[in-house]
């Protein structure tokens, strides 16, 4: 039977014990890092998961970021460095190479397991030289330039990229393809510092509050197949145009063509992909300054140059960004093709390895061009959202309590987002993001405190329930579950909001919401015409 309705609202609110302790799922990108590192300072034990085998995501790999140009490694590597060797580093167990397999438990008790990748080097011994680098016999397409260059099967990252120590591909070294190779080990100056007898293993970590943030992807320009991408040479992405500036890139930095030529006219088309309604229809909101910063590098790089932009529209949402834009805007050697879609356009392969963009009954020839995709929800956040159970919009981002005033919640309680997970943005929204998240959870896990519930959450009459799931089906805050013994739904009252969607849903009247019952209604009616 439903319990009586109580008397005083203290009765209602129930005590639970927390667990301080926070879990960062897949992040260790600037968001994470910047997380991490509040958290720390402020006397938490977090546990930070990176299924990469450095910290600092994709912003680390730019060479400069807008609307300043500032060199990102410079700017995001503070944090790191902190993370992992500054006062408060013991606070923070960084986990490479991993991501979290399983995490079940509610608010204040989460229990994660995370599943680890042998990195097959001792970063407690190490030192980064790079000896073992040289020796390595076998080479293959370095995916983090790309595929523009090649890697060893023992390898850094990149250079400057932190924790500064090589890892072994498993899928690419041939001693553990099983073949008879210690060229690395016999290289390596420092006796354990490679370890191939490392496994993989699963640690279970219990916390208090996750906070996710597994990042986006670039929209597969393949899938406009009219632009040439993959087809033809020197038709790049953004993030493969970010690999040609960088210095630690495939050509050190230089802008060159595939064949080596310096190019002295290049197309930056905006929007692939981007408010297009059979494909992405929002806007990203990045992609507009990351073009006018391309065309101030190749400005600097590439003197007297020509650069294009085809734009279907110009976003400048942050306060400097506007600088930029007139600075670019007032070179001699820019020019603008304004467009109704980028789907419309048409690339072709023309005379002397150009490229020729066709739009309407217009022809122009590049040497190079650049696309710039719209900024996506990728399978990390599908299956990060089938983990902790959580709800996407629809564009497929994880999504937020509430868009304009709980953007750093989810709809699970005690599940907090930050960064490109949770909507497209620049890294400056991405650390603020980050910041606002730490402040929810540090607010809500308190040393010495029990964590209290709403006192409104919903109930379920057990001899009423028939066992259709309806409810389940509903739920935005995946608050119920179905007891298989009980042979009825079971609300969770840490997760339940107290929205009513479930009573308005079940077709026996089996839930209701507490405080809201019939007989309280009308009783406050008899009590206003009394």
């Amino acid at each position: 039977m439903l319990p009586e309705p109580l008397g005083a609202l203290e009765s209602l609110v129930e005590a639970l014990p927390v667990d301080q302790r926070v879990n960062l799922a897949d992040q260790g990108a600037e968001a994470g890092c910047r997380a991490a590192h509040l958290l720390a300072e402020a006397g938490r034990h977090v546990v930070l998961v990176e299924k990469g085998p450095i910290l600092g995501g994709m912003p680390v790999r730019y060479e400069d970021v807008f609307p300043r140009l500032e060199c990102g490694p410079c700017v995001l590597e503070p944090f790191i460095a902190e993370v992992l060797h500054g006062p408060h580093a013991e606070n923070i167990e960084v986990h490479l190479q991993s991501e979290v397999a399983e995490a079940v438990g509610s608010f204040g008790s989460f229990t994660v397991k995370i599943r680890k990748s042998p990195r097959y080097v001792n970063l407690s011994t190490c030192i980064g030289c790079g000896a073992c680098m040289p020796a390595c016999p076998k080479s293959y397409a370095n995916p983090v330039n790309c595929g523009m260059s090649e890697r060893k099967a023992i390898d850094f990252t990149f250079y400057g990229g932190l924790p500064n120590a090589p890892y072994v591909d498993a899928q690419a070294c041939q001693k553990l393809k099983g073949e008879d190779c210690n060229a690395c080990v016999e290289a390596c100056p420092i006796p354990g510092a490679i370890d191939f007898d490392q496994q993989e293993e699963v640690v279970e970590r219990s916390v208090g509050a996750v906070l996710i943030a597994v990042g986006g992807e670039l929209y597969d320009c393949s899938q406009l197949p009219q632009l040439g991408y993959g087809k033809l040479p020197d038709v790049v992405t953004s993030l493969e145009f970010e690999r040609i500036l960088a210095a630690s890139g495939p050509t050190g930095g230089t802008v060159q063509l595939a064949d080596g030529r310096t190019p002295e006219k290049i197309a930056i088309v905006h929007c692939v992909g981007s408010l297009d309604a059979e494909r992405c229809a929002y806007c990203s909101g990045v992609c507009c300054m990351n073009a006018l910063k391309f065309n101030e590098l190749i400005s600097h790089k590439l003197h007297g140059a020509q650069v294009t932009h085809y734009v279907k529209s110009i976003v400048l949402p942050g306060k400097e960004d506007h600088g930029l834009y007139a600075k670019v805007k007032g070179r001699e050697t820019t020019a603008w093709v304004q467009m109704e879609s980028a789907a419309a356009l048409n690339i072709s392969a023309g005379k002397n390895g150009r490229k020729v963009i066709r739009y309407g009954k217009e022809n122009r020839e590049y040497d190079m061009v650049v696309l710039m995709p719209a900024i996506v929800a990728g399978a990390s956040v599908q299956e990060t959202a089938r983990l902790f159970d959580l709800t996407v919009d629809a564009q497929g981002f994880l999504e937020e309590l509430h868009g304009r005033v709980d953007a750093t919640k989810s709809k699970v309680r005690g599940v907090y987002l930050a960064g490109t997970c949770q909507a497209p943005m620049d890294m400056s929204h991405a650390m603020t993001q980050a910041a606002s998240a730490t402040g929810g959870i540090l607010s809500a896990l308190v040393p010495g405190r029990k964590l209290t519930l709403e006192a409104i959450y919903a109930v379920v009459d057990a001899e009423r329930c028939s066992g259709c799931r309806s409810c389940l089906a509903v739920c935005p805050y995946r608050a119920i579950a179905y007891n298989d013994e009980a042979e009825s739904a079971e609300v969770n009252p840490v997760l339940c909001m107290g929205c009513g969607t479930c009573a308005a849903a079940c077709p026996t009247g089996a839930i209701r919401s507490r405080h809201f019952t019939n007989e309280q209604i009308f009783a406050e009616i008899e009590g206003a015409l009394a």
